[in-house]
This record gives C-alpha cells, structure tokens and sequence, in this order.
C-alpha cells in the first residue's frame, strides 16, 4: 500500500532541490537554476519552451509571460501542462503535472512592478511568438516604448503570471548503470499525496 505524505513534506523537498540547485549554480557561476521546460499541448500537438520559475508555494509553481504567445493561447485552450526541471550537474530532476491559471492582477503588477527597466520595456515592446517585419522591428518598438514609458512603465493588459497547480510531481536521482532513484507523489485530496517508488 503506498505510503501518504502531506503538502509540507512535498514542497520542503522540492524547496530543499532547488535551494541545493541553487547552491551549485552560484558555486559554478551559472545562471537560470530555477529554468524548467514547460509543455502544453492542443490537438495532440505537444509544444514545449523553457521559462524561469519565479515563485512557488503549496498552491502551485508560479512563471510569467505574454498570454498573446503561443504557450499562452495553448494554455487557454487547454491548461493541463507538465514541467520538468533538470539540474545535469546534480545528476537530479524533477517532473510535474498539473493545472495552469492566471494569478490575480495585484499578484501579476507587483511582480511586474519588481522587474529591471528594460525587461518592463522589452513587454511592450515583444509580440511574443508573431512574426517581425525585419530583425529591426523589435529595437524600434524598443526605442518607441522607452520613449513613450521614460519612468514608469505599467504592466501591459496581455503580460500575466500563471500558476501551476501540481496533481503529481516526481523526484528523479541519476545513479550508475542507468539504476535510478524515482519517487512520485501524486495528489489524492486537498493536503494529502502518495508516494510510491518506480522502477527506473
């Protein structure tokens, strides 16, 4: 019978990767530990890209975006997803299914409101996943919102935060002849998971 844990036991050993992740990254003057592949998919055509972890809770992971993009328009046709980070040099990943929505518009602006300039700018200024008129579209569109928000640049209607709800997350660890530790926790009720040990 499969062993049942609760949320804090799940996300502590999630937040306890990503801090070791983190931890490695920094030793090794890498950047983007908190990156992870995110697929969607619409009409069994699957679509995956890789997008920055911003924040994360029992409520679910949380990454931000241009809903008018492709990963946008194929959540909101279908919001089921799956995540998966991968940390080569810890020999570890981890694998998440669950249920994309959009925070709410205070969570989105004071995220947004954090963010460097340019990166504001760069919000307006990308038509994420459409095609450009010439390479020189997008340093146009750049110079004009520059021109346009010099000091404050709101956060765009389009620009959101999505939160991924988790029903099943999985803790993969790399081990010699292919032997790997895999423990899966899937979601049975509102603070209660299984747990049970797959072969690799």
């Amino acid at each position: 019978m499969p062993k049942t844990v609760d949320d804090n036991f799940v996300f502590k050993k999630f937040a306890l990767w990503l801090d070791k992740a983190k931890k490695q990254y920094d030793k090794l003057n890498m950047q983007n530990y908190n990156a992870f592949c995110l697929s969607s998919c619409v009409n069994n055509l699957p679509s995956s890209r890789m997008v920055l972890l911003k924040s994360f809770s029992h409520d679910g992971f949380t990454f931000y975006t241009n809903s008018q993009s492709q990963k946008g328009a194929e959540i909101t046709e279908n919001p089921n997803v799956a995540m998966l980070f991968h940390w080569n040099v810890l020999q570890r990943q981890i694998r998440v299914s669950g249920v994309c929505s959009e925070v709410s518009s205070n969570i989105a602006d004071e995220y947004f409101a954090s963010r460097p300039y340019l990166s504001k700018v760069g919000a307006w200024a990308s038509q994420q996943s459409r095609e450009m008129n010439g390479i020189l579209e997008l340093s146009k569109n750049v110079i004009y919102y520059s021109a346009k928000y010099p000091i404050d640049v709101p956060r765009p209607p389009y620009w959101n935060g999505y939160n991924i709800a988790a029903s099943k997350i999985e803790f993969w660890v790399e081990k010699p002849a292919r032997l790997h530790i895999r423990k899966v926790y899937e979601k049975i009720s509102l603070n209660q998971w299984t747990e049970k040990i797959l072969f690799p």
